[in-house]
């Protein structure tokens, strides 16, 4: 895990360090959004890292802009705050790594508020999206129960909130766990039959299903009860940025912004 970690360190910060050269500005790896003027105290620009591909939250879209739930609700709130941001598209384990490493100041993609995380130093914003976590199956599996796990292998994405649930539920059913290091990746293992079920955010997992025509079926009652999403920070330095978020975040609620974001990707 050290290893791995440190891989993804470097790999965020090549990325990151291309952008400031201008080298990467126009490859598909990452991508920008500047808000209104900065009013902050800092007057800086904060650097977001991201996912990416994590639909409905972020992806590219067919015109090869980054988009989704977490890019609007973000370009929406530093526009309701009046700071800067600088969007980084990482991959899941890429931008917690530029995070811890400081080499970007937050994450924001989809990253369920636990108190493991918490205890090792993640700083979360306020809840900004409620998700359960499901097993997926292929869409001729006869898998309906925890029970027909026994003997078989499940694929789960590193460092994840459906990790975790599969990790605390492996013993008790008898299966086994094989990690990998993005979602299309772990959808093809449970395709391809190496993997009888994956575990994947439930809205997630439904978009991809529905928008990638997917073989693939979520298996009712298979899921557990959700945690809320949050922007994360893991340097107090930048309480300013979590405290503009909230703020933000508040706003959009109250003026209907946010159900908008929400009904455009997920209705």
């Amino acid at each position: 895990m050290k290893k791995k970690l440190v891989t993804a360190a470097l790999v965020a910060c090549m990325a990151l360090s291309a952008v400031a050269c201008g080298s990467g500005s126009d490859s598909g790896s990452s991508a920008s959004s500047g808000s209104t003027e900065s009013s902050s105290s800092s007057g800086k620009t904060w650097i977001i890292a991201m996912d990416t591909v994590f639909r409905p939250f972020e992806y590219t879209d067919e015109n090869g802009d980054f988009v989704g739930i977490d890019v609007d609700i973000l370009k929406a709130v530093s526009e309701d705050q009046g700071f800067d941001v600088e969007i980084q598209s990482l991959g899941w384990d890429a931008a917690v790594a530029a995070v811890q490493a400081g080499q970007a100041d937050a994450l924001l993609a989809g990253a369920s508020i636990t108190d493991e995380r918490k205890e090792s130093g993640w700083i979360f914003s306020d809840g900004y999206y409620n998700a359960t976590q499901s097993f997926v199956v292929a869409e001729d599996s006869d898998i309906s129960s925890y029970e027909d796990l026994e003997g078989k292998n499940v694929a789960v994405k590193n460092g994840t909130a459906g990790a975790d649930f599969a990790d605390s539920l492996k013993d008790e059913y008898g299966f086994t766990v094989t990690v990998f290091d993005d979602s299309p990746t772990m959808y093809q293992d449970v395709i391809l039959g190496n993997s009888a079920a994956c575990v994947e955010d439930t809205p997630i997992m439904a978009d991809n299903i529905k928008t990638g025509g997917l073989a693939l079926k979520i298996v009712d009652d298979l899921h557990n009860d959700g945690a809320d999403y949050g922007f994360a920070i893991m340097n107090e330095d930048n309480q300013e940025l979590l405290d503009m978020f909230n703020a933000g975040l508040a706003d959009i609620k109250a003026d209907g912004t946010y159900d908008e974001i929400i009904a455009t990707y997920l209705e």
